[in-house]
């Protein structure tokens, strides 16, 4: 099929790679000039492990194709694809502002019959605002006679920075909202080459799957740092309790990890979203502000252990390994390493930080604040503590002794347990992680 993505972004981008390589022809649209220059170069202007690889593989087959102009592209689209931003506003909602700009321009363009899918994250009812704004701008366009000839599909993804690709091309489901037959089978089709369960559904049953999978995924990382919270009252190990409920079947392991909390483009906005659209339709979404609340108050938690167990942090020298929200990814946004870095500096700290990747998102966000290391090492030269905020395999795998020698006072605060097995007290260092049972408060 001929496939036109809208949107370039994480999702955008990673989606559309996707159907190339399952043989479909792709065009990628962007109001981005200077982006769209730099795909057209085989560069991917973000971190996404495999991504890179894949674009000029799929550029080499003549599959994929970048450009600025909309209307050079729509008349031979099967598919429209729109990917763009659905920030959160201040209170929180989704911001369409973006994704109803695209459907105007797209309904002033289309002059035949095609499927529209929206893969940006929206709340319930937005797909059908689409839709009638691409008909709208079509009658005013003098095509009235055509609009029953396009349809819309919600189509949500789930994809994980760090796996996007994979998630991608091996999908656990595959979830179509649509009210036309024709247009879901059209759909279903697109995607074949995947082996995954389809989810055929309403298109607001569609919409709603995205912001319940989220929110329910939060929900489970706050409830097991309540969890480990009070494992550090009781003397008690998170870990083995994730693992001893983990096993059960209907609760799983996954996203069992205690720690500073969730982050990232995603799970603060989707579960901001859904509680401003429940309230909007007359519900009291009562679980909701809770999981919010856990979220903020673990950083909160976190850093005000740090500050006590140093005796304050003012004019002292500490390393911070990782600024990414999670591995695998340059993101930074709502990034609780980040935040954790900000709070630091503005007690006065000289905060030292490496990141193997996200470096560059990083000095946008912190600016001249923070001193930024070449090596996981040196970051920790002279530092009276060092502080682990995202969990990067390759700080398992430096050289501990090596680390305490070039650190004033051999502390680890580590904020995701990322080294908790490792037995550092046997390398000399006073070690705290999170529901260890090592905090006396």
């Amino acid at each position: 099929m001929n496939l036109v993505m809208i949107g370039t972004g994480y999702v955008g981008l990673t989606t559309g790679v996707g159907f190339a390589m399952l043989g479909h022809k792709v065009a990628c649209v962007d109001i981005d000039a200077g982006k769209i220059a730099r795909l057209d170069l085989g560069e991917v202007p973000f971190y996404e492990p495999g991504v890179q690889e894949a674009l000029k593989t799929m550029q080499g087959s003549g599959n994929i194709l970048f450009t600025t102009d909309l209307k050079s592209v729509i008349g031979n689209a099967d598919v429209l694809m729109l990917a763009v931003g659905t920030p959160p506003k201040s209170a929180g909602e989704a911001d369409l502002t973006a994704l109803f700009s695209v459907a105007d321009h797209v309904g002033s363009l289309l002059d035949h019959e095609v499927v529209v899918v929206t893969k940006s994250t929206v709340p319930v009812g937005t797909n059908r605002l689409v839709l009638a704004r691409i008909r709208e701008a079509m009658k005013e366009a003098g095509r009235e006679g055509l609009t029953s000839l396009v349809n819309i599909v919600s189509v949500p993804e789930f994809l994980r920075e760090g796996t996007a690709l994979e998630d991608f091309l091996h999908s656990d489901r595959i979830v179509i909202g649509a009210d036309d037959g024709i247009a879901a089978q059209t759909i279903d089709k697109l995607h074949e080459g995947i082996t995954a369960p389809r989810v055929i559904t309403s298109i607001e049953s569609a919409e709603l799957t995205k912001y319940a999978a989220n929110a329910f995924l939060a929900t489970k990382i706050s409830f097991i740092n309540e969890i480990a919270n009070l494992a550090d009252r009781v003397g008690a190990d998170v870990r083995d309790i994730a693992r001893g409920i983990g096993l059960d079947p209907r609760i799983g392991p996954a996203f069992l990890r205690a720690g500073i909390g969730y982050g990232g483009s995603c799970f603060p906005k989707d579960v901001s979203a859904l509680e401003q659209l429940s309230g909007e339709h007359g519900y009291s979404f009562r679980l909701l502000p809770a999981v919010i609340e856990v979220n903020g108050r673990q950083r909160d938690l976190f850093f005000k252990r740090l500050v006590r167990d140093l005796g304050g942090v003012k004019g002292r020298r500490i390393a911070v390994w990782g600024l990414a929200f999670k591995p695998d990814t340059d993101d930074v946004r709502e990034s609780a390493a980040i935040d954790i870095a900000q709070r630091l500096c503005a007690q006065g700290a000289e905060v030292v930080a490496y990141d193997p990747k996200a470096t560059d998102n990083a000095r946008m966000v912190l600016a001249d604040s923070v001193v930024f290391a070449p090596t996981a090492i040196d970051a920790c030269s002279g530092a009276e503590a060092l502080v682990v905020l995202t969990e990067w395999p390759e700080f398992r795998e430096v050289s501990f002794p090596a680390l305490k020698d070039r650190m004033i006072e051999p502390r680890i605060f580590d904020g995701r347990n990322h080294l908790a097995d490792l037995h550092l007290s046997q390398h000399g260092f006073t070690y705290r992680g999170i529901g260890l049972g090592s905090y006396d408060v």
